[in-house]
């Protein structure tokens, strides 16, 4: 049985994943992704099952690895990066791990609005620096927050808000009734309603050919003056011609973010070096305690299916 193992955050982080994985007796190959269609067409057709991040697995890609291969084990909830349609109509099973991040990507989020509203970065790199540089930020208290996708995560950012003492507006496809009621969440049907009510969007939708480029120029006309934009989701959320007009105008007064259109973005990336950006590498959901959760159910997930065990979580139905 080989398997090809490309996620780095399950290769980097101490974990029971590791011994159970190992425990198996596999042949695995370690790639470190996410792996461009290209790279997948190299190795597609060598191996049994992939135990994958965000790695581009096309019908290309699909073509090349058939029949050999047998699951997909998607460490991680996007899946954006998979054709599941092709797996599905192949019968092929896509596995993923949903509920073991939300609590760590929800202390991102606010990780990257605080520090976006009281220039954390800049400050304390002047002071490493050796200059006093004072510089004045802002409250979110009594500030109103957007969320886009009001699911496991969402949820999670919308206590913090509340927390805060912000007053929480949400979308979804998929309204949490009973959860928006007990925590007085503000229901809007349209992005164009939310984002002219509030003063930070975060985003927490999936990537979908409805969502693709959610916030884009007209939208961020409709904004208040100087809206907060925090992006742990994905970056095609957002149009960033569009968000970069908006940050050079002014009309954004900041865009925080988990999440690039190219990971790792090329050096002359015009986000990089922008005043009124603040990018982390992709780490939302990297955390100590984050990563064994993710990496553990994805591990059980393809061993438990290759041994037609019951504890699976699979994405597509056929």
């Amino acid at each position: 049985m080989r398997v090809l193992l490309t996620t780095t955050s399950y290769q980097d982080t101490p974990g029971d994943h590791h011994a159970l994985l190992e425990s198996q007796g596999f042949d695995i190959h370690r790639e470190r992704g996410p792996l461009p269609e290209a790279r997948m067409l190299q190795l597609a057709g060598d191996f049994d099952a992939f135990l994958c991040g965000d790695d581009e697995i096309t019908q290309a890609v699909l073509d090349k690895a058939q029949p050999r291969l047998r699951v997909i084990s998607k460490y991680g909830i996007g899946l954006d990066k998979i054709d599941v349609m092709e797996c599905t109509r192949r019968k092929l099973p896509v596995l993923f791990t949903p509920g073991v991040n939300h609590t760590t990507v929800a202390e991102h989020t606010f990780c990257l609005l605080l520090a976006l509203v009281r220039n954390l970065v800049d400050s304390a790199n002047a002071v490493r620096n050796g200059e006093w540089k004072r510089v004045t930020g802002h409250e979110i208290w009594n500030k109103k927050m957007g969320i886009v996708g009001l699911g496991r995560i969402g949820q999670e950012v919308a206590k913090r808000a509340l927390a805060f003492g912000m007053e929480v507006h949400a979308m979804d496809l998929y309204w949490p009734e009973a959860f928006a009621n007990e925590q007085g969440v503000v229901r809007h049907e349209t992005i164009d309603s939310l984002i002219t009510a509030v003063d930070v969007l975060s985003l927490h939708a999936n990537l979908s050919e409805s969502t693709r480029h959610l916030v884009r120029a007209d939208r961020i006309a409709l904004a208040r003056p100087g809206l907060l934009v925090v992006n742990t989701s994905r970056a095609e959320l957002v149009h960033m011609p569009d968000m970069l007009a908006a940050l050079d105008a002014g009309t954004v007064g900041g865009y925080a973010t988990d999440v690039l259109d190219e990971e790792p973005p090329p050096a002359d990336h015009p986000l990089l070096r922008h005043p009124r950006a603040l990018i982390t590498p992709h780490i939302g959901s990297r955390t100590y305690e984050s990563v064994p959760r993710q990496a553990m159910r994805a591990t059980l997930n393809l061993v438990n299916f290759l041994q037609g065990a019951p504890d699976v979580i699979q994405a597509n139905k056929f």
